[in-house]
């Protein structure tokens, strides 16, 4: 009876955590030929990652798996791209992602939604754009965006139009 109480005490344990979502540790071996396969970059020190670390790497080599030969070759291009950016501009930019993940999801689908919108213009409308934002002072920026900010959608759809 005891054994039983531990066996079920270490099952629920177990099933907590990965309802909790908290990763488990995956010894090399243990992965998929697939998986080891888009994950032999790290695999001498693999053992050694933390356990969340070996998820994210997980996830990501599934992801590999299902994208076409054209997303790849998209992906590998945006890695050379960050690869290629000075330090500094890197920090910059996950500085800026740390701030956004920080946001509510509502303002996050509300920029999400406006950079769609951007990436819609017509490449001239948006150098346009671009070219009229780098000339306004930073007060100027500041006071478009608080306009802005206090628009009804109706009001900002009139206005960018």
């Amino acid at each position: 009876m005891k054994r039983i109480a531990v066996t079920a005490a270490v099952a629920l344990t177990m099933a907590s955590l990965l309802f909790r979502g908290e990763a488990c540790a995956a010894p090399w071996e243990r992965l998929t030929p697939q998986e080891r396969q888009i994950l032999k970059p790290f695999e001498e020190r693999w053992d050694s990652l933390p356990p969340e670390r070996q998820e994210k790497l997980r996830r990501g080599a599934e992801r590999w798996r299902s994208m076409t030969p054209e997303q790849r070759r998209e992906a590998r291009e945006k890695s050379r791209q960050w690869r290629e950016l000075p330090p500094e501009e890197r920090e910059r930019i996950r500085h800026r992602a740390e701030e956004f993940s920080r946001l509510p999801p509502a303002e996050q689908e509300r920029i999400r939604q406006k950079y769609r919108w951007f990436r819609e213009l017509p490449p001239e409308e948006r150098a346009a754009l671009r070219e009229k934002w780098r000339g306004l002072s930073r007060e100027e920026r500041r006071e478009l965006r608080e306009r802005y900010r206090s628009m009804t959608p109706e009001q900002r759809r009139d206005y960018l139009r």
